[in-house]
């Protein structure tokens, strides 16, 4: 098991953080994960061999997420689930 620190953008309130949560889970490999709205943070706990923190980050994009460009090559600008 590894762990990764993701800093998220875009988490405006508790249910963006919760969807950030569920797609997070829903990666394959994913044993563990804790979304801190206030710090922008997500920690995951995963399978190496199973996924990467590319899927991983991939997964936040995808949900509307941004990730935060010193992390990644990739960065989305989310909006959150509010607004």
């Amino acid at each position: 098991m590894r762990t990764e620190q993701i800093k998220v953008t875009g988490m405006t309130c508790g249910g963006c953080s919760s969807n950030v949560t569920k797609a997070l889970r829903a990666v394959n490999g994913v044993d563990n994960v804790i979304v801190s709205l206030s710090d922008a943070n997500a920690t995951v706990q995963y399978d190496e061999k199973l996924t990467s923190p590319e899927q991983l980050k991939s997964a936040v994009i995808d949900a509307g997420y941004g990730v935060d460009a010193s992390n990644t090559a990739q960065k989305a600008q989310g909006k959150g689930c509010c607004g």
